[in-house]
C-alpha cells in the first residue's frame, strides 16, 4: 500500500487552504485546481461517471460487478485545509523507525514536536511518521482521506476478481469553514449511505458530533481625544473585554473534553470605534446548545442596558447538528465499520467528534454518513503528523467494509 503514501505526499503540495471571507464556492482557487487534478486522476485509474461541477465537487464511481443485491456505498473526503495555518509550500519530514524521542521539526526556529506535549506520538515507536517542517500544517486533514479513498478504489479496479457492489466517491471543498455540504448533490451521488474519511488516530469511529453555531459580536464605540474623554469616550475594545469575561471561563476548548461543550473565541479585531469578536459555539446536547446561544444573546442585552441600545449586537448562525439522530435508524453502517476494523486488526475507538464533518450535514440531507479515521494527529497546526501505517490501515478498512457488504 505504498501508493497511499505517495499520493498523500503529492497531494499536500497543493495549497488548498479555505477562506471564510470570500463568499464563493470553492472559497479559494487552489481548491478548484486540486479538484481538476483529482478528476483527471480518477479518469486515469479507470473510474466511471467522473464529474467536476462549477463549485468544485468531484464525484465518481466504481460500478458493481456482482448480481447480488448490495447497497451502494459512498466514501467522502474534503479537499481544503484549515485556514488556521498556512498550507502553502508544505515541506514534509519523513521520520523512519521513530525512536520515541522529541522530533526537531525546524532547527533554525527551534520548533520541536515534544513527547511531553503530545504523548500520543509514543504509539508510533518503530513506525514511519510524516511530520511538518514546523512552518505550515501538514494537510492530513483531509488529504490523507483523499489519498486513502483513491488508493482503495484503485485497488478494486486493478483487481476485478474482487466482488463488490457500486462504490461512489466524492471530494468536497470548504469543509473547514463549515460549507462542505452546501452544494453537495445527494440525489446525484445516489448512495444508500456513506462514510467520511476525516477522523484522527487509527481506529476512530464517530457517529455523533457537536451541534455547532458561529457567532459574530459587533460592538460600537465612540472616540474622542483621550485628553478630554471623561464621560464621552466609549471604548469598544473594553466592552469586548467585558463581553468575553461574562462567558464562563472554564467552558472553553482548553478546559473541556468528551461530551462537554464550549464557547471558543476565534478572532478579535477592533479599535476604539468598533470591535468584532468571532466565536464558535459547540455542544452535543441540543438543549444545552440552545442555552448557550441564549446566554450569548442575554449578555448582549445586559451590555446594551449598561452602555445604551445598539451598542452591542450579535449574529448567530447554526452550522450543523449532531448526526446521531440520523445514524441510529441505520446503525448497521456503524456496526459494519466496527467489524471491518476488527478484521483488519484495528482496535475500534467509538468516540464523539469534538468538531464536525461533512457527514454531519449530509446525514440531515438524507445521506447517513458516519466518520472513519485517517490516522492523523494534531490537525490544523504546525505539530500535525501522520504515521504511514495508519494510512495503510485506513485503506484496508475501506476495502473491508466493501467486502463485508458484498458478503452479507
Amino acid at each position: 500500500m505504498e501508493a497511499v503514501v505517495e499520493r498523500f505526499l503529492k497531494y499536500i503540495k497543493c495549497d488548498t487552504k479555505s477562506d471564510e471571507e470570500t463568499g464563493v464556492t470553492p472559497s479559494t482557487p487552489g481548491q478548484m485546481e486540486f479538484a481538476k487534478k483529482l478528476a483527471e486522476e480518477l479518469k486515469n485509474i479507470g473510474m466511471s461517471n467522473v464529474s467536476l461541477d462549477e463549485n468544485g465537487y468531484v464525484m465518481a464511481e466504481v460500478p458493481s460487478n456482482t448480481d447480488k443485491n448490495v447497497p451502494v456505498i459512498g466514501f467522502i473526503a474534503h479537499m481544503d485545509t484549515a485556514p488556521d495555518m498556512s498550507g502553502k509550500n508544505v515541506n514534509p519530514k519523513i521520520v523512519e523507525n521513530y525512536d520515541g524521542n522529541d522530533i526537531v521539526l525546524n532547527k533554525d526556529q527551534n520548533i520541536v514536536l515534544k513527547v511531553k506535549d503530545f504523548p500520543e506520538i509514543k504509539e508510533c515507536v518503530g513506525k514511519t511518521i510524516i511530520t511538518t517542517d514546523g512552518t505550515t500544517l501538514l494537510g492530513a486533514d483531509d488529504k490523507a482521506g483523499v489519498a486513502e479513498i483513491i488508493t482503495a478504489v484503485d485497488y478494486l479496479i486493478k483487481n476485478p476478481s474482487i466482488e463488490h457492489g457500486t462504490v461512489k466517491i466524492a471530494f468536497t471543498p470548504d469543509e473547514e469553514i463549515g460549507c462542505g455540504a452546501d452544494h453537495f448533490d445527494v440525489e446525484k451521488f445516489n448512495a444508500d449511505f456513506a462514510y467520511t474519511i476525516d477522523g484522527g488516530s487509527v481506529g476512530e469511529l464517530e457517529c455523533e458530533n457537536f451541534n455547532a453555531a458561529g457567532a459574530v459580536v459587533s460592538i460600537k464605540g465612540r472616540n474622542v481625544h483621550p485628553g478630554s474623554a471623561k464621560d464621552k469616550m466609549i471604548n469598544s475594545m473594553l466592552i469586548a473585554n467585558e463581553f468575553i469575561f461574562m462567558l464562563p471561563d472554564t467552558e472553553t476548548p482548553s478546559h473541556t473534553e468528551g461530551y462537554e461543550g464550549f464557547y471558543h473565541i476565534t478572532s478579535l479585531k477592533g479599535d476604539v470605534e468598533e470591535t468584532k469578536i468571532h466565536y464558535i459555539i459547540r455542544d452535543f446536547d441540543k438543549q444545552k446548545f440552545e442555552e448557550r446561544k441564549y446566554i450569548m444573546s442575554a449578555i448582549v442585552q445586559s451590555l446594551n442596558k449598561k452602555y445604551g441600545e445598539d451598542t452591542v449586537s450579535v449574529e448567530i448562525k447554526d452550522q450543523y447538528y449532531n448526526m446521531k439522530e440520523k445514524i441510529q435508524p441505520v446503525k448497521h453502517i456503524v456496526d459494519t465499520a466496527f467489524r471491518a476494523m476488527e478484521e483488519c486488526e484495528v482496535v475500534p475507538k467509538v468516540v464523539p467528534i469534538r468538531g464536525g464533518t461533512d457527514g454531519a450535514r449530509l446525514s440531515y440531507m438524507g445521506l447517513p454518513t458516519p466518520n472513519l479515521f485517517t490516522g492523523g494527529y494534531n490537525f490544523h497546526g504546525r505539530y500535525e503528523f501522520i504515521p504511514t501505517f495508519a494510512m495503510e490501515k485506513a485503506v484496508d478498512v475501506i476495502l473491508k467494509i466493501i467486502e463485508l457488504y458484498t458478503k452479507a
